[in-house]
């Protein structure tokens, strides 16, 4: 059972500067209307859903299907099953892969590294076959980690049969969706995720420019992916930070590619334009001492497990309150990182953010007498 403190944490009301009256109301302004069928825009710190119109309508995603094959190339990485720098021998299938190309040469052998810079900026349909068949044996092995994976991220609404978008009737995802994987894959995977932004890659003597208009309309955006089939239609999801600000656009199934961009960019230009982010507590900061029972010592400082950020509309900043809600009973051992509770950040009645609390530090059981006394003092 969830055990709620009802109080503000002890400096929390420092962060708060003097702003609208208690009780005045603002009026967010309207999204823009789109040539698009769908899209999302999301806040990527809380994941807040700052304006949408059919996200949650199956669609076909064309190259953006590459987003999710990039994140479980990442994962396997991750996982030391694979390396950057292992070299993959390109199969005939691969090579002959139709569409957008990295132009890689059937019974070469490719670095991983290349073949992901290769299908993240080039957009090439034959590199992630390959980087499918190496990870997996196979396209239809593949597909079905990539459909694993998007089953844990709670992408309720999609399925993949193949790992670069090329048309397929059980083929379809939506823009929370895309929003979801595209979330992950910036949070578990900085790292990697640095490569969207690169401009161009150049294999084999041909350089091949980033397909993202984006980069070269805003120099906020340093992502994501664009899409495209007849089906389809033009898609793209984008990313752009601005300060403690970071937002994820999905549009989808739009007229052109002027369209796209120009939807794209109407969408981060209104969250940035009508909310704030504002980082209230960095990550493994001490929040408070908490009351533990049977330890060698009476309080454990405990803090949030990631930067607890909160996206609310300008102006509303004086309305935030925040809370802690433990969801453990404080018995030693504990160990560092064990989660105990969550940081929860409120605007009026609206939880603004969920963020789990965490043992900042070891605390080991106490001696016998230190257990006794507790055990007394439970009493009462």
């Amino acid at each position: 059972m969830k055990s709620a403190i009802k109080r503000l944490l002890p400096w929390f009301l420092l962060l708060l500067p003097l702003g609208l009256p208690v009780g005045a109301q603002t009026t967010t302004p309207a999204p823009p209307e789109l040539e698009a069928k769908g899209y999302l825009l999301v806040d990527f710190h809380t994941g807040k859903t700052l304006a949408e119109l059919n996200a949650d309508e199956r669609l076909e995603p064309a190259s953006l299907t590459k987003i999710m094959t990039a994140y479980t190339v990442f994962r396997e990485l991750a996982s030391e099953r694979i390396k950057l720098t292992d070299q993959v021998l390109v199969s005939e299938k691969a090579w002959r892969t139709g569409g957008s190309k990295m132009f890689i040469e059937v019974g070469k052998q490719v670095s991983l590294e290349d073949l992901l810079k290769g299908m993240i900026i080039q957009s090439g349909n034959d590199a992630s076959v390959a980087l499918a068949e190496y990870v997996s044996g196979n396209v239809e092995s593949f597909a079905n980690l990539m459909n694993a994976h998007a089953k844990r991220l709670g992408m309720t609404n999609s399925h993949f049969t193949n790992p670069n978008g090329l048309p397929d009737p059980e083929l379809y995802t939506t823009a929370r969706d895309m929003a979801r994987v595209a979330v992950a894959l910036i949070r578990e995977f900085p790292e990697y995720y640095a490569w969207y932004s690169n401009q161009e890659f150049t294999y084999n003597g041909i350089t091949q420019a980033n397909r993202n208009p984006l980069l070269k309309r805003d120099p906020t955006a340093d992502g994501i992916k664009t899409g495209y089939t007849k089906a389809a239609g033009y898609c793209l999801v984008g990313s752009a930070k601005r300060d403690d600000m970071r937002l994820i656009s999905v549009v989808m199934g739009t007229p052109s590619p002027r369209a796209r961009a120009e939807a794209s960019l109407a969408l981060l230009n209104y969250g940035f334009r009508t909310y704030e982010s504002h980082k209230l507590y960095p990550v493994g900061q001490p929040i408070e001492n908490l009351r533990v029972w049977y330890g060698d010592q009476d309080t454990l400082p405990v803090g949030p497990q990631r930067d607890v950020v909160a996206t609310i509309p300008r102006g509303q900043y004086d309305k935030l309150s925040a809370r802690i809600e433990k969801t453990s009973d404080m018995n030693a051992p504990i160990a560092q990182g064990d989660q105990l509770g969550d940081v929860v950040v409120s605007m009026g009645e609206e939880e603004v953010t969920r963020i789990p609390l965490v043992a900042l530090q070891d605390l080991p059981k106490g001696g016998l007498w230190r257990q006794a006394k507790d055990s007394v003092l439970r009493m009462f």
